[in-house]
């Protein structure tokens, strides 16, 4: 039996967080959003969510939110894999700086469950695929770095102080609502908008590395389940498909037949420290959460670009500072060519 609970979704306004929040009002819950608007669109927040629009960095502004909150379900993040290469600091500040923020504002409001969404990137290059959540995390560039040292944060403040927690690794997620104007990140979203603006898609290096893709409920299904089974406390798990290991070649591919278009993609130089092959295990998540793979790629992808089709045709915005700039910043970045 789920208790009614008070749930705190950090990152409410974006992709994750905003379909977070409709699962969670769908079963009865009173939710409460914080969310900067960096990454996310406004219009994601439902109407029933008691919003804050704040920035986690600042401590003091945030400490009054989590009063009477029993559940946080900490899913902000800027999540910039490769643009974290070139610009650190404001990754790991907006990754591991604001997750101890949030970590102690939910300590002292006697928060009792704490939830993290980390990353794959946390698992860097490994021996052997698929991930699973035993290896010794091995994470190459700093927006790895900053998620991993956020788990330990987690696992230390949770443990000194009492709060239950769980540490859930999504990888990849599309679906709808998904930042589709945005040049660092989301591959599949781009990829999307350049076909709808009549261009091809660019690619880094070969093409030839490969990912699996979660479709949004896939993940939102076993989110919620962690928030109430005590069979997830204190425990890593991976949350996505370990099926249809597709290369970004072939991913460009699918989505121009999707969208009946032709496709000659656009090669570009390797970005450094990117991960050539990443696939995570699923069979804790099977195991403790119930996860199934209920979406395969193609409709996922489908509901994506009828998603994004839908919307008004959106410019790339190039919303975040390039710290470091010099002869290995892609030019697609210095140049804005995407």
């Amino acid at each position: 039996m789920v208790t009614v609970s008070r749930i705190l979704i950090t990152g409410v306004a974006g992709f994750l967080g905003s379909h977070l929040a409709d699962r969670f009002l769908s079963e009865g819950h009173t939710v409460v959003g914080v969310d900067n608007l960096i990454g996310g669109y406004l219009e994601n927040v439902p109407s029933q969510v008691e919003f804050h629009e704040e920035d986690l960095g600042n401590f003091d502004s945030i400490r009054p939110i989590f009063q009477d909150i029993d559940i946080v379900v900490h899913s902000a993040c800027t999540a910039y894999e490769g643009l974290s290469v070139f610009s650190p600091s404001l990754v790991v500040q907006n990754t591991t700086q604001i997750t101890a923020n949030v970590l102690s504002a939910a300590v002292q409001s006697k928060v009792k469950r704490f939830i993290y969404m980390s990353s794959m990137a946390r698992y860097g290059t490994q021996a052997q695929l698929p991930f699973v959540e035993s290896m010794t995390p091995k994470p190459q560039d700093p927006y790895g770095i900053a998620k991993y040292s956020s788990e330990l944060l987690v696992r230390n403040i949770s443990e000194v102080h009492g709060m239950q927690y769980v540490i859930l690794v999504p990888h990849n997620i599309i679906g709808p609502r998904q930042k589709f104007d945005d040049p660092y990140r989301n591959v599949a979203s781009i990829m999307t908008n350049r076909f709808l603006h009549g261009k091809q898609p660019i690619i880094y290096g070969s093409g030839k590395q490969k990912r699996c893709f979660s479709f949004i409920q896939d993940v939102v299904d076993p989110i919620y389940m962690s928030c109430f089974k005590d069979s997830a406390l204190s425990k890593v798990i991976n949350i996505g498909p370990d099926e249809e290991f597709i290369t970004i070649n072939d991913l460009a591919l699918t989505i121009a037949d999707i969208l009946k278009v032709d496709c000659h993609p656009i090669y570009v130089d390797d970005r450094p420290q990117e991960v050539f092959e990443a696939n995570c295990s699923a069979d804790l998540a099977r195991q403790l959460l119930g996860y199934q793979t209920k979406v395969d790629l193609r409709s996922g992808l489908t509901d994506l670009v009828n998603w994004i089709s839908r919307q008004p045709l959106r410019d790339f915005t190039y919303h975040l500072p390039l710290e470091i700039q010099n002869d290995k910043t892609p030019k697609t970045w210095l140049q804005k060519l995407i």
